[in-house]
């Protein structure tokens, strides 16, 4: 049998080091709660690469006397609790006496402190847990303590650091977690010699999520105020129609000290059902207060789970004050306008403005098939031809007395008076077009040309006789196929389309942007991106840091707009956060966000050939059947079932 050996006390404290320091923004929590804790209403946090070499933190609060510094460096040395009694109401951030102990054995660290009512305060020295030095010095009141060369006895864990960039990101990350958890407390954080954060300090929640979060998240808050059972519940939280794609925005604050719950997270999430689209999740800043005997802190090492002697009551209590402010809070979303700006059109006139927008008008199949297709220059003859414009969702056919039929008010195709049940039943020939064509060329051989592109896309089957019958709601396509009648849904397809396409090239016409574009995201999203830049590239999107949580886009697909493109980075950044077991999962993930951003939208105006040779080619692949959401593109209506239902059948 083994012989039991009581370990040496500096391997026991390297064991609570792993514990508590995982990285430089674990010592940065475990500092900046005591600065708290000591009654400080200012502290500064200052970094350098990432935390690794340098860390300073520095407070105006209670300080310590010089007899107790010393001490404070033991392991289970603490000031915050003497008894076992004391576990079972905590009302400190920190109470286990570890931070110091299992921060000084794997760093250099060195303090100055001094408590108002001595004169001079103390400097005091400690490395890889051996006190170095401990003298009188001259210093303000508070504490100001410096961690140097993190794990530079732990080689081992050394390695297990990310880059200087990634550390700085999480470090500043925490810093705005308990500048929020305190609004009361002016925070500040500098980075390599710059301040990227600055609190005021005067406890107002909103100004405290405005300057750690944004202007733009902060506008889409709504106030939170409930109590229910002793139990207050405050904050903001988002209106439905801001819902985000992922929980990266979701903040909970117990008695001061932010967790980490399940609890209180899906009762937010279930005030928000049947308000918010599904897979969007709200984002929120709560502050949750309960007496310290209805809950243990004193879970997990890290303090950030915890344990209620009663989850259904919080449940209940955040449910109630959610779902109250979005019933008193939330209203029509309010469109506000941009900024006008310079336009060239200004200064033409109508004759001169009418041609420039001819020429420059975009069409869906130019989104859908980039230039090298060759198939948007076929579509332009067709629709663009003589300098006369395309009559978007107008078409017209010619019936079987040669009468014009022409479209009738609702969005669907109609037949005059004159038509016989006969012509209603079997239009003479597909309909086309109403626009000008060039006559040097016959729409015949155009709209051959356009079937042949298509059939070298897509081999899978032969496309098949459609005849375009209308559009409904300027979203589904109803066509004519065979014995059957479909209806697409447009954007579903075109989404698919796109989507199969990315997948089986893997490559994106990418177009460079003249204004590169700046993005803010929050500090776990900024930190993906950068550190996500290569596969971006993939996605089509060239990204360089922009410094204090802003990238700068300079490329972007070319199917995408720019506004399309600004709106996306932050879903993808949630693709990147993801875990997945294989690179080409995540692209994927970014294609189907690309895709659904780059297709037609439903409502938007639509032609007549678009819209034919849309259903064509869904109508001819068998791997159209879903978009990548998972909705059907198509349903199937058959000419027996229609019969069936007039009383033509039995």
């Amino acid at each position: 049998m083994p012989e039991i050996n009581l370990l040496p006390k500096q391997v026991a404290e390297l064991i609570a080091a792993g514990e508590v320091v995982e990285r430089p923004a674990s010592v940065i929590k475990e500092l900046v709660e005591n600065s708290i804790d000591s009654g400080a209403d200012s502290i500064t946090v200052e970094i350098q690469h990432g935390g690794i070499t340098y860390i300073r933190i520095t407070d105006n609060g209670c300080g310590i006397s010089r007899i107790d510094v010393p001490k404070a460096f033991l392991r289970h040395a603490t000031s915050k609790i003497k008894t076992g009694d004391d576990l079972a109401s905590i009302a400190t951030l920190g109470f286990r006496g570890e931070a110091l102990a299992a921060i000084s054995s794997v760093s250099r660290v060195e303090m100055f402190t001094k408590p108002p009512e001595e004169q001079l305060g103390t400097h005091y020295v400690i490395e890889g847990g051996s006190e170095t030095l401990c003298e009188e010095a001259g210093c303000p009141d508070g504490t100001t303590i410096i961690v140097r060369d993190i794990f530079y006895n732990t080689p081992a864990r050394m390695k297990f650091l990310k880059k200087d960039v990634s550390e700085a990101n999480s470090a500043a990350a925490v810093v705005d977690r308990i500048a929020l958890s305190h609004p009361e407390i002016a925070f500040k954080f500098i980075r390599d010699g710059r301040q990227t954060l600055n609190t005021s300090g005067d406890g107002n929640t909103a100004g405290a999520v405005y300057s750690v979060m944004g202007r733009e998240f902060a506008s889409t808050l709504i106030p939170v105020n409930g109590t229910y059972e002793r139990i207050t519940v405050s904050g903001h939280t988002c209106k439905p129609v801001s819902c985000r794609p992922t929980r990266n925005y979701q903040l909970v604050f117990l008695n001061g000290r932010l967790v980490r719950s399940g609890t209180v997270t899906a009762a937010a999430e279930q005030a928000y059902k049947n308000s918010a689209m599904v897979g969007k999740f709200p984002g929120f800043v709560l502050y949750i207060t309960v007496p310290f005997d209805t809950v243990d802190v004193n879970v997990h090492p890290a303090k950030t789970e915890v344990r209620f002697s009663d989850e259904r009551r919080i449940f209940d209590a955040v449910y109630s004050a959610v779902k109250n402010a979005l019933m008193q809070g939330d209203r029509r979303p309010e469109v506000k306008l941009k900024e006008p700006v310079f336009n060239r059109f200004e200064r033409m006139n109508t004759e001169q403005f009418r041609q420039q927008a001819i020429k420059e008008e975009p069409t869906i199949a130019e989104r859908a098939y980039p230039a090298s297709s060759g198939l948007h220059n076929i579509t332009n003859n067709v629709l663009r031809s003589n300098n006369k414009p395309a009559f978007v969702n107008n078409y017209s056919t010619v019936g079987k007395n040669g009468e014009r039929v022409e479209p009738a008010e609702n969005g669907y195709t109609a037949y005059g008076a004159a038509g016989k049940a006969e012509n209603r039943m079997k239009p003479a020939r597909p309909f086309t077009p109403a626009v000008s064509v060039d006559i040097t060329k016959e729409p015949d051989e155009e709209l051959q040309a356009v079937t042949e592109v298509s059939s070298q896309e897509k081999e899978e089957k032969p496309v098949p006789e459609v005849v375009l019958i209308g559009e409904a709601f300027s979203t589904y396509i109803i066509v004519q196929s065979g014995e059957s009648i479909f209806m697409i849904d447009k954007h579903a397809a075109h989404e698919r389309i796109i989507f199969n396409r990315l997948k089986k090239e893997r490559t994106l016409a990418v177009q460079q942007l003249l204004t590169p574009l700046a993005v803010t995201l929050e500090r776990e999203e900024y930190s993906a991106v950068i550190n996500g830049a290569d596969t971006l590239r993939e996605a089509g999107f060239e990204i360089e840091d922009f410094g204090n949580s802003t990238v700068r886009l300079t490329a972007v697909p070319s199917s995408l707009t720019s506004e399309d493109a600004e709106s996306l980075i932050s879903e993808l950044a949630g693709s990147l956060m993801k875990n997945f077991t294989a690179e080409s999962e995540r692209l994927d993930e970014m294609y189907h966000s690309v895709a659904c951003k780059a297709a037609v939208k439903a409502g938007s105006r639509t032609s007549a050939l678009e819209m034919k040779k849309l259903a064509e080619t869904v109508l001819s692949s068998d791997d159209i059947m879903y978009c990548p959401h998972g909705r059907p593109v198509a349903f199937e209506i058959k000419r027996r079932e229609l019969e069936r239902q007039f009383g033509r059948i039995q």
